[in-house]
């Protein structure tokens, strides 16, 4: 199978994510083991797991989840292209969630013990790290926020905004369209509704004219009005760095 090499890995030409150095380049080319191709449905990482990889997503789209007792899920977000995976087991020894494809995923593989390497020798991209949990548990805290203190319309107008910045930020955006391959089962579970209540809220949406999500795709015909709903700026996504 071809690997891609890192100097033409295709997320490196996003703007949204930050350039990296010539010597940062060779290493995380020497730091990549292969690349990991899936198909919907695969588990990547298993809550308990001791995986002795981390990865980037390259392409295609996940879910992390927690399964209860009762065998119930609780989506906790979003897997897109350049979203790094597994730090949780390279820290603390197991992954504390599950990782699954939702769409065919190609990841780039990482040996977890050269995370150590990685902190030694290139600090600044080992800050990198650090940026990303503290941008996981911002988002995790926009969540707790909505679950919390926002009605149902209210908190898919704010996932919809927010995934739709995402994606078009990773360039996925075609006619104001991006892919959003999810069930809406999937956004229930994230959400904390019920499968009939999301329905019915996009339903509304739609009637309303601001969003249509249907066969994969997700068309927001009136962001601003969005984002008031949700209560929320819309904004473009902050530089995030690439691993």
């Amino acid at each position: 199978m071809t690997m891609t090499a890192c100097k033409n890995c295709p997320l490196r030409q996003k703007s949204m994510f930050t350039p990296f150095t010539q010597d940062e380049l060779s290493f995380m080319q020497s730091f990549k083991t292969g690349e990991l191709k899936v198909d919907p449905g695969t588990t990547i990482l298993l809550e308990g797991s001791n995986s002795p990889q981390l990865y980037t997503v390259l392409s295609g789209m996940g879910t992390r989840y927690k399964t209860l007792e009762n065998g119930r899920r609780q989506v906790i977000n979003f897997l897109f292209p350049g979203d790094f995976v597994g730090l949780q087991a390279g820290i603390m020894g197991e992954m504390k969630h599950s990782v699954e494809a939702s769409t065919p995923m190609t990841l780039c593989a990482f040996r977890r013990d050269d995370l150590w390497t990685l902190f030694r020798q290139h600090p600044a991209r080992a800050y990198d790290l650090t940026w990303i949990a503290a941008v996981e548990e911002h988002f995790l805290g926009e969540t707790i926020a909505s679950l919390g203190q926002r009605d149902a319309i209210q908190r898919i107008a704010w996932a919809l905004v927010r995934i739709h910045e995402r994606l078009k930020a990773a360039g996925l955006q075609k006619a104001n369209r991006v892919p959003l391959p999810f069930r809406q089962q999937d956004l229930a579970d994230a959400l904390g509704l019920s499968l009939v209540h999301t329905n019915k809220t996009l339903k509304t949406l739609r009637s309303k004219g601001l969003a249509q999500w249907s066969d994969g795709t997700l068309e927001l015909r009136d962001i601003a009005t969005l984002a008031d709903l949700a209560m929320i700026d819309p904004e473009r996504p902050q530089q995030r760095p690439l691993l």
